[in-house]
């Protein structure tokens, strides 16, 4: 009886030690102000930040998932992308249209941020342009828009259609437009009316004069269990309400974005102790090796062990079936080489609704399905070269079918099978940079990070390491090919 007591005792503090340590998990866009309200929401909550997820319908997946807890997000982007609304919808409409989805929007934060397209002060004032009715004269402007603002229905396509627009605009990152605009290589791009730069770089935000864009107010999206389960941090965030105006919010994004501040110190400008606005910018030598390089270094390294082994567990079975069942083999490369063409992003983002979560899993799962093609194919490549005259050799020995191919065939095959190896290893290293967009850690923080801010310092932390580490593991398959004693010679 007394055991019996011990163990429910233990089993109920097992439970309420689970509870205590579940936190408030809040996660922010690719851009740079999104990484900075997720950073003033951790700290106002004490929650956990899950930076630059990626897109809307990435976090949006992932808030759907019950991955995140909650995310910064702006009202016309809930009405109009989201639930496909009127720009004019309430916040009351838009949370009974949430409901279905156990969503809710609320606590607004003070400020407007809507779009806008911007041209070089200069370049308008000559061309006579000043409202986006202008641009229907000059459809010879090079535009270059942001990959989102391309697809959303408060983005291009409906503003091409409200004002009869004649541009074919490209794809470029937010992030890398600024600079592409002050050197003259495009001269339309899109922004929000928050953006540090637009004074810096001394742009004309053009007058939306048919009043296409809506208003862009800044809330937080969560799900509804959230002030339930999480009552005091909720008491915390809605403290927030009306405290971030737009004067403060493009402060704390000139802050990250022209000072060379991070993201948290940005932040640190609305709860108090940011860094004094003299520090001077970190150096490459201090970014590469500061306090997260081997927090990232380890989750880069697991992410390409796990999925590599993985991959190698399954793609040389694969292989083989290829090459023993020709009836099978076009299947089974058909399927892996198809999958090696689905674009990354629009993998993880399935793989998030199909998962149920962000981070590692349906990273390493993603990773797993890009190494497999060169796996399967150099398996069925090694073994179908193999010569008739060996497997006539090893049928005259007696050889049985699964000794033949274990004792002959496959140590024949062997080099061709570890270069499909070495391949997939390089090219995970790379591919694993992209899984930090659902929040899988890695080299890709930086390069998200970098590419936010337009910060090549930032952007090279991450990039020089993940090329380092190809290089390395590169150097120990070929090193690998040496040393095996049973590799032919």
């Amino acid at each position: 009886m007394t055991w019996r007591r011990y163990g429910a005792l233990l089993l109920l503090l097992a439970a309420c030690t689970a509870q205590a340590e579940e936190r408030l998990r809040i996660g922010s866009k690719r851009f740079t102000e999104s990484y900075i309200l997720g950073e003033v929401l951790a700290r106002v909550s004490g929650g956990e930040h899950k930076p630059g997820l990626g897109n809307t319908g990435i976090v949006l997946a992932a808030l759907k998932a019950g991955a995140i807890d909650l995310y910064p997000e702006y009202s016309g982007t809930i009405a109009a992308e989201i639930l496909r609304l009127p720009p004019t919808t309430t916040l009351e409409q838009l949370n009974r249209a949430l409901a279905g989805d156990g969503l809710a929007a609320g606590v607004p934060l003070g400020f407007n941020d809507t779009y806008a397209l911007a041209m070089r002060e200069d370049r308008a004032e000559r061309l006579g342009i000043r409202r986006l009715s202008d641009l229907v004269r000059h459809g010879e402007l090079k535009f270059a828009l942001s990959q989102e603002f391309l697809g959303r229905a408060d983005g291009w396509p409906g503003l091409q259609r409200a004002y009869g627009l004649p541009q074919s605009p490209r794809g470029l990152d937010h992030g890398l437009a600024y600079d592409a605009l002050a050197a003259g290589r495009i001269e339309v791009m899109d922004v929000y009316s928050t953006d540090a730069k637009i004074e810096r770089y001394r742009l004309r935000v053009l007058e939306d004069d048919r009043h296409f864009f809506p208003r862009y107010d800044a809330v937080l999206l969560y799900r509804r269990d959230v002030p339930q389960r999480f009552a005091r941090e909720w008491r915390a965030l809605q403290a927030l309400e009306g405290r971030i105006d737009e004067r403060l919010m493009i402060r704390m994004n000139a802050a990250a974005e022209l000072e060379g501040k991070t993201f948290a110190q940005a932040a640190a400008l609305f709860t108090g102790g940011g860094a004094p606005a003299t520090e001077k910018r970190r150096s490459f030598l201090g970014t590469l090796f500061g306090a997260d390089f081997w927090r990232l270094t380890r989750e880069h390294l697991v992410l390409v062990a796990v999925s590599l082994a993985a991959a190698v567990a399954a793609g040389i079975p694969l292989g083989l079936a290829a090459a023993k069942l020709p009836r099978a083999a076009q299947l089974i490369l058909g399927v892996v080489g198809v999958i090696q063409t689905i674009p990354s992003l629009a993998l993880f983002a399935f793989l998030i609704a199909l998962v149920g979560t962000i981070g590692a899993s349906p990273a390493l799962i993603a990773l797993f399905l890009y190494a497999l093609l060169p796996i399967v194919r150099n398996t069925h490549a090694g073994l179908i070269g193999v010569s008739r005259g060996m497997r006539q050799a090893a049928m005259a020995l007696g050889l049985r079918a699964r000794e033949r191919v274990r004792l002959i065939e496959l140590p024949l095959a062997a080099p061709s099978i570890l270069a499909g190896i070495k391949t997939s290893a390089v090219i995970n290293v790379g591919t694993a940079t992209i899984a930090a967009f659902i929040g899988a850690g890695g080299y890709g923080e930086r390069i998200a990070a970098g590419l936010a801010l337009n910060d090549n310092v930032t952007l090279l932390a991450g990039a020089v390491p993940a090329a380092a580490l190809a290089l390395l593991v590169q150097a120990a398959f070929e090193l690998a090919e040496k040393r095996v004693a049973w590799l032919p010679r």
